[in-house]
Parts: structure tokens; sequence; C-alpha cells
């Protein structure tokens, strides 16, 4: 009898583990994804506030349209962004019509047409992002022999990579006493080793804003990664949207588990 009823008892209890370990596994995959991996352990960066940080961060749609002002007026003339298409802009808070007109400013190569010949096209929405380069030997020429990265998912190709990116392109100085210095190289206190081929790319006053004033450099850095984060995580604010429904799904879930555990165990007290 009493072996019987431990049975019964180990049963029930090996139920509530399973329902305790189901819990928690949602509970985990609601919010994976917002842990940022660490920096560069021999290199301390700045911490800088994100809006899109935290389970309550989101993208600032107007950020965004000024990182892609950045990116088109400076960062596109030697890097590209392949994964990312024109269309994508509408969730920047561009209209339809501003996307075409925004797409409409490159040209493409196309074809063949029927006479089997290329020819140049202006670019729609559903082109990915034009390169500024026709391949990579080109854009090594252009660069005294440096291949500048696809910037599509570069916050991501980097430990701590919002940090990262924003103090390589504030951390621009001269060269400390005594250092070496190297011809074609640039000195950054933020990039492994220091010396860089990408000379500086921002400066204050460089870019106009649309109600007239300049920016300074550390405000055309923020806005360019807070735009490349963008880009390299668009489903951010729909993920975190998500977590918080299924979290609100499993606290019900819990509190219903909760009644059915109270009424199996019932009847062992």
């Amino acid at each position: 009898m009493l072996r019987k009823k431990g049975n019964k008892i180990m049963e029930k209890a090996k139920f509530s583990l399973t329902l305790a370990l189901i819990l928690a596994s949602f509970i985990g995959l609601g919010f994976a994804g917002t842990v940022q991996a660490a920096g560069d352990s021999h290199i301390e960066l700045p911490e800088q506030e994100w809006h899109f940080n935290g389970i309550f961060g989101t993208y600032d749609k107007a950020t965004l349209q000024r990182g892609l002002q950045v990116y088109r007026e400076v960062c596109a003339a030697c890097h590209s962004m392949k994964r990312v298409h024109y269309r994508n802009l509408t969730d920047l808070g561009y209209s339809e019509e501003q996307v075409k007109s925004i797409a409409g400013e490159y040209m493409v190569e196309d074809g063949p047409n029927d006479e089997g010949e290329m020819f140049s096209r202006a670019a729609t929405p559903a082109d990915p992002f034009v390169s500024p380069y026709p391949n990579e030997k080109a854009a090594r020429y252009a660069n005294n022999g440096a291949y500048p990265p696809d910037l599509s998912l570069i916050t991501k190709a980097r430990k701590d990579g919002p940090n990262y990116v924003y103090a390589l392109l504030t951390g621009y100085t001269e060269p400390a006493h005594g250092e070496e210095v190297i011809e074609g190289k640039y000195y950054n206190k933020y990039f492994s080793g220091h010396w860089i081929s990408m000379a500086p790319p921002l400066m204050d006053g460089q870019i106009s804003r649309s109600n007239g004033d300049a920016a300074s450099l550390d405000q055309a850095a923020y806005d360019v990664v807070n735009f490349l984060q963008w880009a390299a995580e668009p489903e951010l604010n729909d993920r975190k949207r998500m977590g918080w429904h299924v979290l609100l799904f499993l606290i019900v879930f819990a509190g219903v588990m909760y009644k059915v555990k109270k009424k199996i165990w019932s009847d062992v007290h």
C-alpha cells in the first residue's frame, strides 16, 4: 500500500517537474537574443545608451533615418550592404513613394536583354543596396589593397558590436608619444593594434540634418550605428513585442498549471 502511494507521489512529482522545465524553456526563448556580447578583453570600449537595448528597447525611427543619411553620404562610398533591400526602408517610416525615390537615385546593371547585352537601369525597391564597387578587386584597388567589409551584419560580426563600431568611428586620435607612424595607416585607440587602413570617415559638421543643424562627429556616429544595428536585426521590435505576448501567455499558463497541480496533489494530504 505504502509502495503504491509512493509511486503515485513520484509520478506527480515528475509531472510537476516537467511542467516547470517547459515553463522555464519558454521564458528563455521569449527573451532570447537580448543579451549583448562582451567586448574585447584587452580594449575597454566606452558604453553608450542605445534605444534598442534591454527588454523594453526599441528602434527610434528618426534616429534610423538620420543614420541612413550618414550611411548614404559617407559609408556608401566604400562599404556595401548587400543584405538590405531598398524596400526594407519602409521599416524606417518612409512611404513607398519615398522608397522608390531613394532607390531611383542609383543605377544597377541588369540583363541580358533580348539582344544578349547587359544594360543599366534605375534601381527599384526590390533591389539590394547598390554596392560602390563591381567586385572585390576593384574595391581593393581603390583602397590601397584593403577590402572594405560589407556592413549588413557588422554589429553582429563584432563582439559588443554597437559599442565597438561607435568606438571605432570616434576613436581616431594622434598616435601615442614614441609610437612609430605607419605610412598609409591611421591611429585609432580602439582598433586592435591601433593602426587601421580606413581614414577617419566622420568629422564635426560633416552631416547637415534636415532641420539645418550640423551633426557633431559623436552624433553622426551614434545615428549610423543605430542604422547598422537595425540592418543587422530588423526584426528586433517584432521579436520583443512577441516576447511580451509570450510572457503574458506564460503567466496565465502558470496560473492554470498551479491550479492543476493543487488539484492533483490534493488527495495526497
